[in-house]
């Protein structure tokens, strides 16, 4: 069986941690770290995507404060709003390639516009790892 036949939606994460915009950094930034999560999705009341909070994003509240001493705000004053999103219909070998030609750690997964899911690094790698044991490759 061909790799390409291996969709991102079987090994995606659904039902993602995810976060709004108005949400309080520190909480979101908690929440990240309790779950050893390198980002989530921000989604506005209607389920659109609207960001992305990194761990990125987040030293950058920590550099607020050291610099400005400004130590809080909300998730949309820190997410990254550009957000490189991927479909749930492309296969595992195309989101390996992206990875590879990017520095993202994860991307937001979505059907007709809606986010889905979330894949990442791990994710894949976990796929790689199961379709070998499966004998796939």
């Amino acid at each position: 069986m061909q790799l390409n036949a291996f969709l991102l939606k079987d090994f995606m994460k659904t039902n993602p941690v995810t976060f709004t915009p108005d949400m309080d950094i520190h909480n979101a930034m908690k929440v990240l770290v309790e779950n050893w999560l390198s980002g989530a999705a921000v989604i506005d009341l209607r389920g659109n995507l609207v960001g992305l909070l990194s761990e990125s994003d987040c030293l950058r509240v920590g550099l607020s404060a050291a610099y400005h001493d400004e130590w809080g705000g909300t998730v949309g004053d820190y997410m990254t709003k550009e957000v490189k999103t991927v479909d749930v219909d492309a296969s595992i070998i195309e989101i390996a390639e992206l990875f590879t030609k990017t520095s993202f750690r994860r991307f937001p997964v979505l059907q007709d516009n809606r986010l889905v899911g979330q894949i990442s690094r791990r994710d894949v790698m976990k796929g790689f790892v199961k379709l070998h044991q499966q004998g796939v490759w």
